[in-house]
């Protein structure tokens, strides 16, 4: 049998939906597995043991059009699925696999045009993203029955690019720092992580600023006053995993390294701004992870994935004192 799993969401739900993965291969034990997801999250799911290939559908590139989406579905019925399971719910999913044909097709009932499915089931709406993932198998097998770890595999270190092989591993011991953010409300003020980076620093802490492209101009104000390794912008997601997993503590907003964190079991501490971890996407078993945040304030969680301006023009949330994130780091460590 040839099973394909799609999720086709941001990088961090790709991790939060990694449990499926080890969920399908418990039902169909000697299936195929196939992941289709964006050509940045590949690297998320290309080391993972259970999964067989990992194709891409690039929605915001060169397969964005009608055009692109049709042959994209013509390649996906050339393939020959037997099943076909869907985490994403957006109506182009729904279109995308109904025209590539494949005989059993699994989605979510609040899907957009969940009526293309052939299996329709119910979402969990409550507890945990990483379980309301996992709800989609839940009429195959009971809940107690999956594992709900996320899983994650970072590269070997003579697979990482030039760049990072020639600084990794590194020595002694290193805090990872994510400062950045999709979106502006979600992220805790820079100078509240450069008094954070220059305490640990002054402790013999090597400190990483991590990142993508968007997020170099935030990692180079923390770094002004620093000496840091900034790869922000600079080396791959896959490189980051590697990173991520030998660090000694991670510190980040709510966001993807939060989700990396929780699959590596890294110290964690994640500064929640104008969010909350009630939606869902907070640590997830990682026993070594805590929440900072301003519980006192009337108006937060303002949103539920964040915005990019504040609501009330306070940027209350966003100003937590370094002293309470330096604290939490403490606890964890």
């Amino acid at each position: 049998m040839k099973i394909l799993l799609v999720q086709l969401s941001f990088l961090g739900d790709m991790i939060l939906s990694t449990p499926v993965i080890s969920g399908l291969k418990k039902i169909h034990p000697n299936a195929s597995l196939t992941v289709m997801t964006t050509p940045l999250a590949a690297a998320l799911v290309e080391n993972d043991p259970l999964v067989d290939r990992v194709i891409t559908f690039d929605k915001r590139g060169r397969e964005k059009s009608i055009g692109g989406m049709v042959e994209k579905a013509r390649k996906l019925k050339y393939e020959g699925f037997d099943r076909v399971y869907s985490l994403h719910r957006s109506y182009r999913t729904s279109i995308l696999l109904a025209l590539a044909g494949i005989p059993v097709r699994v989605g979510f009932q609040d899907a957009k045009l969940s009526f293309l499915y052939t299996d329709q089931r119910q979402k969990k709406v409550e507890g945990h993203s990483a379980i309301r993932n996992l709800s989609l198998l839940f009429d195959e097998l009971p809940e107690t029955e999956f594992d709900k770890d996320l899983r994650l595999f970072a590269p070997k270190h003579e697979n990482l690019s030039e760049t990072a092989g020639q600084a990794f591993p590194l020595a002694g011991d290193t805090i990872v720092m994510a400062p950045g953010s999709a979106w502006k409300t979600k992220q805790w003020h820079w100078q509240g992580y450069s008094e954070v980076a220059r305490h640990f620093a002054q402790l013999g802490k090597k400190i990483v600023l991590i990142g993508g492209p968007a997020d170099k101009a935030v990692c180079a104000k923390i770094n002004d006053q620093g000496d840091y390794l900034d790869y922000s912008g600079r080396i791959s997601l896959s490189d980051t995993l590697y990173l991520m997993e030998q660090s000694s503590l991670a510190i980040c907003n709510d966001s993807m390294a939060l989700h990396m964190a929780s699959a590596f079991k890294v110290p964690n501490v994640a500064v929640f701004c104008a969010t909350s971890p009630e939606f869902g996407f907070g640590p997830w078993q990682n026993p070594k992870s805590t929440i900072v945040q301003d519980d006192t304030l009337g108006c937060k969680p303002c949103r539920r994935h964040g915005s990019n301006q504040c609501p009330n023009g306070t940027e209350a949330c966003m100003t937590i004192a370094a002293k309470e994130v330096i604290d939490a780091c403490d606890r964890v460590l």
